[in-house]
């Protein structure tokens, strides 16, 4: 007799699972389980809203298992302890799961299936959380990981496209036993009942709802094929990108991706065969640029445990960043004084999820841009309350954006101004006036820059800079300049130059004429339509 478990960690979905097709091929019983072990997805550095999308995937697992007869059992505790339990009680002959690619996962990972080697149970591990296996890419590549998103393309190109997602699994194949009293011994506890509580009353005050499931995530992948067909029928590429819609409805699949209610295979294979549908011709590099960021910052952590980290991480440059807890603390709770970036924080804090282009902006302020802060500070943030944020693709972008790696070359890029990035991304104000409401009655002029708003200004609007919004907590002119000084004579000094003589000059501090390239041309391969910098 085959009895299967199907142990769930990310990959929380029925369609595209191998790991759970294995778990049904010639079974007579599948348990799917999953296990809160105070690590598992991410949980261990979660806020509430990462915990509530999370809950929310598994809710609506339970109720995919519960249209097939079936239910999702859910444990607390350590994995090889409940496993050496229902291993012997179910009389359990097989443990299938889906590979956790990144190095904090090993030993979880090692520990399981030693007890399932010990307890004579066959496990069987697929890939499906990436478009590659990374150890394929590590192998190709002679063993080490590509150090630049260039050869990285090079890797994976003689490696071939990525595979089809397969046919959804079938669960009317398969007993999938279910008790009368199975809420009592195995029910999904409730966010309470696990000590998750919101941080803040705005939390649970939804602008944009974010919902964690896959059949969320499948309804918003219709959505997002027809805008990428109207895009191309257009000529347009990442259309969400160049144009973004900072208070329309949540258009991006990233948090379903992170969590893996939905597969990144399926979502690949669906942009490419609408672009191919439309243009009769292969997508072109930068329509799955995006794509091929994520597979490359998860090849890029395998076997380098330190990968979040700046010292003993041997891809990432030791830059010799400040410490000055005020102004972090001033930047965690959108007290900056710069109001584009506070709106951005205060939706990250309420929402759990901002765009890219606010995420470069806030990210560029807290380090290389304004406050010279490690990006480590970000990272572990974001970790806290960025829905989509995970272990490698996070830091990998934090590294990126700090200029700490990933670059090819030693040039320090400019970075964004947090006045006027600000006014090109909400022209009209919205978006601060929705998540900044004290500067409500602010006018368009003054809006991103307060503090040169006259007194009588500040009055007539109800908001007086150092009483009612704080005053910015560095000029962003005077210190741009420095900071970007800095980083050229450190990254000098690395290759032996000559070090750059004096400060940036105006033109480089003031330079904004990327505004005049057009979309098309800001999606190339390397994804330049996400790394604009503006002094």
């Amino acid at each position: 007799m085959k009895v299967s478990v199907h142990w769930y960690r990310h990959g929380l979905r029925l369609h595209d699972n191998p790991a759970l097709v294995e778990a049904i091929r010639d079974a007579d019983e599948v348990y799917p389980v999953f296990i809160f072990d105070g690590k598992v997805a991410g949980t261990y550095s979660a806020g509430y809203n990462r915990w509530r999308f999370l809950h929310e995937c598994l809710q609506d697992l339970d109720e995919s298992y519960k249209k097939a007869g079936g239910r999702l059992y859910v444990f607390q505790g350590e994995p090889l302890e409940i496993f050496s339990n229902i291993f012997k009680e179910w009389n359990v002959t097989q443990l299938t799961f889906e590979e956790d690619p990144e190095p904090i996962w090993t030993e979880r990972d090692k520990g399981v299936k030693a007890l399932c080697k010990q307890m004579n149970v066959e496990w069987v591990e697929k890939v499906s959380h990436t478009l590659w296996n990374p150890k394929d890419i590590l192998s190709a590549n002679r063993g080490s990981p590509p150090l630049t998103y260039e050869s990285f393309c090079n890797v994976i190109e003689m490696l071939g496209v990525p595979e089809r997602p397969l046919d959804d699994a079938d669960l009317t194949k398969v007993n999938l036993p279910a008790s009368d009293d199975h809420d009592n011994k195995f029910g999904l506890p409730t966010l309470e009942m696990l000590g998750i509580e919101p941080e803040c009353e705005k939390q649970l005050q939804r602008h944009n709802i974010w919902i964690g499931g896959e059949s969320q995530a499948l309804e918003q992948l219709a959505t997002r094929k027809e805008i990428e067909r109207k895009a191309f029928e257009c000529d347009r590429i990442l259309p969400m990108q160049s144009a973004p819609d900072l208070l329309g409805q949540p258009m991006s699949c990233s948090a379903h991706l992170r969590f893996g209610c939905l597969s990144i295979r399926k979502f690949y294979w669906a942009i490419c065969d609408q672009y191919k549908q439309v243009k009769d011709k292969k997508p072109p590099s930068a329509v799955v640029s995006q794509f091929i960021w994520r597979e490359y910052f998860y090849t890029m952590s395998v076997n380098n445990i330190n990968y979040n980290s700046q010292e003993n991480n041997p891809i990432c440059l030791k830059v010799p960043w400040y410490e000055d807890d005020e102004k972090l603390q001033k930047w965690k709770n959108a007290k900056t004084g710069y109001p584009w970036i506070d709106a951005c924080m205060t939706q990250l804090l309420v929402e759990g999820w901002i765009h890219h282009v606010a995420r470069h902006a806030v990210a560029c302020f807290l380090t290389r841009g304004d406050l010279w802060l490690s990006w480590e500070h970000g990272d572990k943030f974001f970790n806290r309350y960025q829905l989509d944020a995970d272990w490698s693709v996070c830091a990998g972008n934090w590294m990126w954006i700090a200029s700490s790696a990933f670059e090819q070359s030693l040039d320090c890029p400019k970075c964004f101004c947090p006045v006027r990035y600000g006014q090109t991304m909400d022209p009209t104000g919205a978006f601060v006036r929705r998540y900044l409401p004290i500067l409500s009655q602010m006018p368009l002029k003054y809006l991103f820059n307060p503090w040169k708003a006259p007194p009588s200004v500040q009055k007539e609007a109800g908001c007086i800079v150092g009483e009612d919004y704080p005053e910015r907590i560095v000029d962003h002119l005077e210190v741009s300049k420095k900071n970007r000084t800095t980083m050229l004579n450190y990254k000098n000094s690395l290759s032996k130059r000559e070090p750059h003589c004096g400060p940036a000059s105006e033109k480089e501090v003031d330079d904004f004429a990327w505004l005049t390239i057009s979309a098309e041309d800001k999606c190339t391969a390397n994804n330049e339509c996400q790394k604009l910098h503006v002094e």
